[in-house]
């Protein structure tokens, strides 16, 4: 059984099955993606065309247990595994509505950076705070 505070609805599309009927693989990473972007525009305040410090995907990963196909509702399940100085390591879940094993398993790890040299830099304050009330697993 796995522990996700947020879950995000997730719509398949016609378009999101491959030939073999099922999801492809890039369709779990864009879900996950998009719901960790959205979160953190929504939940803390993340302007990614306006701020100083942006979150640039430094590393991903996804390990697929089930599949789903088009026209199946998913949802995407959010944690935050580790909070460090300059990054965030997301723990992410596709799953069925009112299930909580995952389909799949994702992991992104988070670098933010100035947006204009692409250095890093500390994870701004608004972010941290809503990531630690909200997010951060024990």
């Amino acid at each position: 059984m796995t522990s996700y505070p947020v879950r995000l609805p997730f719509a398949t599309r016609w378009n999101d099955n491959d030939q073999y009927g099922h999801l492809n693989n890039a369709v779990y990473y864009e879900a996950m993606d998009t719901a960790a972007n959205s979160w953190m525009i929504r939940a803390a305040g993340l302007d990614p065309l306006g701020d100083a410090a942006i979150a640039l995907c430094a590393a991903s990963s996804c390990e697929f247990r089930s599949s789903a196909a088009f026209p199946e509702p998913l949802e995407v399940g959010l944690a935050v595994e580790r909070l460090g100085t300059t990054s965030v390591t997301w723990a992410l879940g596709i799953l069925r509505p009112d299930e909580d094993d995952p389909i799949a398993t994702g992991r992104f790890v988070h670098v933010f950076v100035d947006a204009e040299t692409r250095r890093p830099t500390p994870v701004p304050a608004a972010m941290r705070s809503a990531i630690e009330v909200q997010l951060l697993r024990p």
